[in-house]
């Protein structure tokens, strides 16, 4: 079986196509790489994946991309993730994520392939919940709160209206927060582990900086996120939306404060302004009883081993830094 990952030097990318080499030797792994894609999360299984240059904004370039892989299944992963980049570049993070999005499933049409695909949502498009929302199911009203939520929003509905116009095996996920190793430095949790490790190394000196603290997010671990992502070819079916999330609850300080009783240092934190966004998303708490009623998922790392793990990552990337 081949799988393509579009997104195969992000975070989750990078995991996904470690976890199929890993588990399922039977699975031919794809990436989907621009010609300035940073390889390092990649690095370990260069060898083992085969990589085709092209961009989602392109279409020819996905026509011949799928010409040439010709996938049994996709997992569409790549996007302009970082919400706060959104604000200062909207029309490029919609173009990126909408019209990828779209030229991604015309290239499918055109092609004349029939795939199954997991087009990427974001709990984003929900936006900001009212109590009485919460836990929050996939018929939640979407109430997108960023230009990356809209984006989102767009990259949601295209696949949904594409999978009933042309009969398209779509099948979407609204991923909740989830982090691990890999994950990018402009984060909230992983610029924290940053800081902390920086502090650490003598890197740097004062307070860690922090934005808004008291939003409430349900972890995950990034490594359960792709356990998930390959049940849900595996077992669900097309057209349907699925919220998947971890199981323990906590605010932003809570991450913060976890994060902090790790350290080998003692370290103080203080609000950046710089850091507060235009408008935030306070409250994010998954019902994911829709997927596990259709793939018996649960996760199974723990938001402490999660986040431990993250800040060892930071500390041997500063390490590496300091002998390059």
């Amino acid at each position: 079986m081949k799988v393509l990952i579009t997104g195969i030097t992000g975070m989750v990318g990078s995991h996904l196509a470690e976890y199929f080499l890993s588990t399922f030797p039977e699975i031919e792994v794809h990436g989907l790489v621009r010609w300035r894609s940073p390889l390092r999360n990649i690095k370990g299984i260069l060898s083992q994946i085969r990589l085709h240059q092209g961009d989602l904004r392109d279409l020819n370039s996905m026509v011949v991309l799928l010409r040439n892989v010709k996938p049994d299944r996709i997992h569409h992963l790549a996007a302009q993730s970082y919400v706060d980049m959104s604000f200062v570049a909207p029309a490029d993070t919609l173009n990126s994520n909408i019209v990828g999005t779209c030229n991604l499933l015309d290239a499918i049409r055109i092609v004349g392939i029939n795939p199954r695909v997991h087009i990427c949502s974001s709990s984003e498009v929900y936006g900001q919940v009212r109590p009485e929302e919460i836990p929050i199911t996939e018929k939640a009203p979407l109430r997108p709160a960023s230009p990356y939520a809209v984006s989102k929003v767009g990259e949601d509905l295209i696949a949904f209206q594409y999978g009933l116009s042309y009969q398209l095996d779509l099948v979407r996920t609204r991923m909740f927060t989830h982090t691990g190793p890999r994950r990018g430095d402009v984060f909230a949790e992983s610029s924290f582990a940053r800081q902390i490790a920086e502090i650490e190394a003598n890197k740097k000196s004062g307070p860690v900086l922090v934005g808004n603290l008291d939003s409430v997010r349900t972890l995950a671990d990034v490594r359960d996120a792709v356990r998930a992502y390959k049940l849900l070819l595996d077992h669900c079916p097309s057209g349907e939306v699925y919220n998947i999330g971890g199981n323990e609850t906590m605010t932003v300080g809570d991450i913060l404060e976890t994060l902090k009783s790790l350290a080998r240092v003692p370290i103080e934190h203080k609000v950046d302004p710089k850091r507060l966004r235009p408008s935030d998303v306070t409250l994010q708490i998954p019902d994911t009883g829709k997927f596990h009623k259709a793939t018996n998922w649960t996760p199974q790392i723990s938001a402490r081993q999660t986040l431990s793990d993250l800040l060892d990552y930071q500390r041997e990337a500063i390490r590496l830094e300091s002998v390059s």
